[in-house]
Formats: structure tokens, C-alpha cells, sequence
């Protein structure tokens, strides 16, 4: 009996920690808790099983997923991570039942994209009953990080560990076989300032110089001193009033303009113009009615807003060649975009970019696996500047090419390139792999 009894003791450790070995970093949260935003992933693992067991080390795919509660926080705020193993690597390789509650597990998630680094994850110690033969389990681990910079921000499983407490105390650490794993959750975090809704309106588009113009505001500061101002392009002119906001931050002022170089009309709080405080320009015209002197002519031109549009050198791209059984980055230049904001408004744009998987002969490779580095240069004179998006995968969720700003007056002539990389896993058959990239400018 006493003999009989430590086989079935021993049995029962190696299936224990069989099952430590092939979760594969394997996190849980219920079905119905899922983040439908987030994507399940597959990803190999390479587990060691404590040296008691006398097992090899194995390596598995695991498909995981990863959750959060905030997809679009503010730096400064702290969002949870949960990490989950959707369908483990493996089943209970024994005949022998195993007990709840055994597993304990302790892990990494992976920051990409605006942020970098990792996040501690951990779990209770909860499993269900594992039958003999019986598929493993589901695992949860949790943990948070705080938003420090603005963009979209990835997150990828990382390296885990497994302690069973089931006859011994024991670790099975795991590692990602191809790191970093891919993007199972993308989130895209902004800088925290709250936006500016304040707006106003003009009880007409034009007059003569001198003539006064109501000007009605809405969603100022209750209360706020209001200035009201002439524009001439992006200039003050020397045409302002004063208005109070009432108890809504609402207001109705006239103000008189007599500049004829006016193009528009703003309100603003505080003692200068600030785009956070300020609403307009709400385009105005003055009439010129200054009569002709005998034996002149009156002469007069229009400016007229284009388009905001962009074109690019080519429709293909080749990569470098990477060494089946090695792999490594594949990589290449983007074809040149040329962006060109002719609209002469206040509206800024963004040039983002998505990819599709690449397909080959019999396998493919995931869109994940596509990083870039943004670059982009603007025209010399255009009013605007032009800003390269953050370095980082870009994936099938996408990601920031280039961007230029809201402003008082935009536009110009903006060129943007990126190095591209595709990481290509080792062992990738043989054979050309495409992928499409869409970029859109808004």
C-alpha cells in the first residue's frame, strides 16, 4: 500500500506539473468579460518543468488573449490588464485526476508602440478540477500600469511562470519562443487636455468698415471675461471688445470692425489669444466702400481654398530577404507620400496606416509583425508642421504615419517616408509573402 500510494502520488506530480508546462503563459478571464476590441493570438512557449519531473522542456503554442478596462485613457490615468489563455497548448497527460485550486500564476505583459516596457501580472491561486486526459484550464493574471505618453499604445504577452502547490512546492517558468508575441490589444491614449468645445457665431458674413457684427458664443467659462477680436489672416487687428459669459458660458456682444484687412472674427479668454480657450475664426468680410477717384480703377482678387490630398511614388514595395531557419527583419522603404493641405483653414490632418496579414505558400505571416519608423519633412513657407508618428508595429488596428496640428491657419506641402521591418519568424516556409498597406489621410 505504502508503495502503491507514492506511484500515485508521483503520477499525480507529474501531471501537475505537465499542466504548468503547457498553459503556456495562459491567463483567463470569463467569456462574457472580454474586451471585444481585444484579439485572441497565438504564440509558441518554451517551458521548463521543475527537474523533479524528469521531463524535457516543451515547446506549445498557446492562444491568448489580453483585455484592459480603458482602450482610450489619459496620461496619468492607470488601466488594468488582464491576460488570458483562450485555448491552452495541451491536455492532462495522465489518467489521474487533478485537484482545483493548485496553480498559481505570476507573468509579463509586453508595452509597445507610444510606450514601452512591461507590466507585472498575477493571479490567484484558482484552477478548476483537471480530469485524467481532461483539457487544462483557463488561468487569469492582472495587474496595471500608468499612461505616461500620449499614442497608440500595444500590448502582447510576455514571459510567465506557473507555481504548483500540489504534494511540493514548484515553478515552471515559461518564455515567449519568438518575442515579442503578437498585439492582442491596441490602446490609443491622448495627453489628458480636455478638449475645447468653445464656439462661436456671427449674425452676418460681411459689412462696411465701421459696421458692428454680433457676435453669439457658447461653452466658455461661466462667468469669463470674453475678448472679441479681428483677424487678418493670422494677425490681431486692432478691432476688440469685451464681453461677459453668463452662468452657461454663454454670451452676445457686437463688436466693430473697421480694419479692411479682416478675415474673421474670435473670442478667446484671458489676455492673449490660446487655441485651449479660444473659439473661431468665423470668417468676416468688410465691404470696402471707399468710392474711386475720378480717372482710377478699383482692383480686387480672390483667394481661393483648395484641397487637402496626398500621392505617393509607388503602389509596391520590396523587402530584403531573410534565410529560412533563420528569419529576422525583412525590411525596406515606404514609397514617398506627398501630402499637400491647400484648404487654408484651421483644420489640422493625420496620415494613418493598417496592414493586412502576409499570405504566402501555405502559411502566413501576421500583420503584427510590420513595425515602422516615421519620418516626414514639411515645405519650406507652409504654415504648418509637419510631425512623424511614433515608431512601433502597425498591425491591422494601425497606427499614426504623420500628423500637423490644429492652428489659427494651417496648410502647406509635407513629404513623409518610414523605414519598414518585417520580423519573419525562423522556420516561415519558403516562397514570396504579401501584404497590403492602406494609408488614409484625414
Amino acid at each position: 500500500m505504502g508503495s502503491t500510494g507514492r506511484r500515485r502520488r508521483w503520477a499525480a506530480l507529474l501531471g501537475a506539473t505537465a499542466l504548468a508546462v503547457t498553459t503556456g503563459g495562459a491567463l483567463a478571464v470569463p467569456a462574457g468579460a472580454l474586451d471585444t476590441a481585444s484579439a485572441a493570438v497565438d504564440y509558441g512557449t518554451h517551458c521548463v518543468p521543475p527537474p523533479i519531473a524528469g521531463l524535457p522542456p516543451i515547446d506549445g503554442t498557446t492562444t491568448g488573449q489580453i483585455t484592459v478596462d480603458k482602450t482610450a485613457p489619459k496620461v496619468g490615468d492607470t488601466v488594468t490588464v488582464k491576460y488570458t489563455v483562450v485555448k491552452p497548448a495541451a491536455s492532462n497527460p495522465t489518467d489521474l485526476a487533478l485537484p482545483a485550486d493548485i496553480m498559481t500564476p505570476t507573468g509579463k505583459v509586453t508595452l509597445g508602440g507610444a510606450q514601452t516596457g512591461s507590466i507585472t501580472v498575477a493571479g490567484p491561486k484558482k484552477n478548476d478540477p483537471v480530469p485524467g486526459k481532461g483539457a487544462f484550464p483557463s488561468f487569469e493574471m492582472s495587474g496595471t500600469f500608468t499612461v505616461t505618453k500620449p499614442g497608440a499604445i500595444t500590448l502582447s504577452p510576455g514571459d510567465y511562470n506557473i507555481h504548483t502547490s500540489y504534494i511540493l512546492e514548484l515553478d515552471t517558468p515559461c518564455t515567449i519562443l519568438t518575442p515579442p508575441a503578437p498585439v492582442s490589444e491596441t490602446i490609443t491614449a491622448t495627453d489628458g487636455t480636455p478638449a475645447n468645445t468653445r464656439a462661436i457665431t456671427l449674425g452676418s458674413a460681411s459689412g462696411v468698415p465701421g459696421a458692428g457684427v454680433t457676435v453669439s458664443g457658447a461653452n466658455f467659462t461661466p462667468g469669463a471675461a470674453v475678448t472679441l477680436a479681428g483677424r487678418s489672416g493670422s494677425a490681431q487687428t486692432a478691432d476688440t471688445a469685451t464681453v461677459t459669459a453668463d452662468s452657461k458660458g454663454a454670451f452676445s456682444g457686437t463688436l466693430a470692425v473697421r480694419d479692411k484687412t479682416t478675415t474673421g472674427v474670435v473670442a478667446y479668454e484671458g489676455s492673449a489669444w490660446n487655441d485651449s480657450k479660444g473659439a473661431g475664426p468665423a470668417a468676416y468680410v468688410v465691404i470696402d466702400d471707399t468710392p474711386v477717384p475720378n480717372n482710377s480703377q478699383k482692383i480686387t482678387t480672390t483667394v481661393k481654398a483648395g484641397d487637402l490630398s496626398m500621392t505617393q511614388a509607388g503602389d509596391a514595395v520590396q523587402l530584403s530577404a531573410v534565410d529560412f531557419g533563420k528569419g529576422g527583419a525583412s525590411k525596406g522603404p515606404l514609397q514617398t507620400v506627398t501630402v499637400k493641405d491647400f484648404r487654408g483653414g484651421p483644420a489640422g490632418w493625420s496620415l494613418t496606416g493598417k496592414v493586412t496579414d502576409f499570405t504566402g505558400p501555405g502559411a502566413k505571416i501576421g500583420a503584427d509583425k510590420l513595425s515602422w519608423t516615421p519620418a516626414c519633412a514639411t515645405k519650406a513657407g507652409s504654415p504648418s508642421t509637419c510631425r512623424p508618428g511614433s515608431p512601433g508595429p502597425v498591425g491591422s488596428t494601425g497606427a499614426t504615419l504623420a500628423s500637423a496640428p490644429d492652428g489659427t491657419l494651417t496648410g502647406g506641402e509635407f513629404t513623409v517616408d518610414a523605414g519598414l521591418s518585417l520580423d519573419v519568424p525562423a522556420f516561415t516556409p519558403p516562397g514570396s509573402y504579401a501584404g497590403v498597406l492602406t494609408l488614409t489621410l484625414s
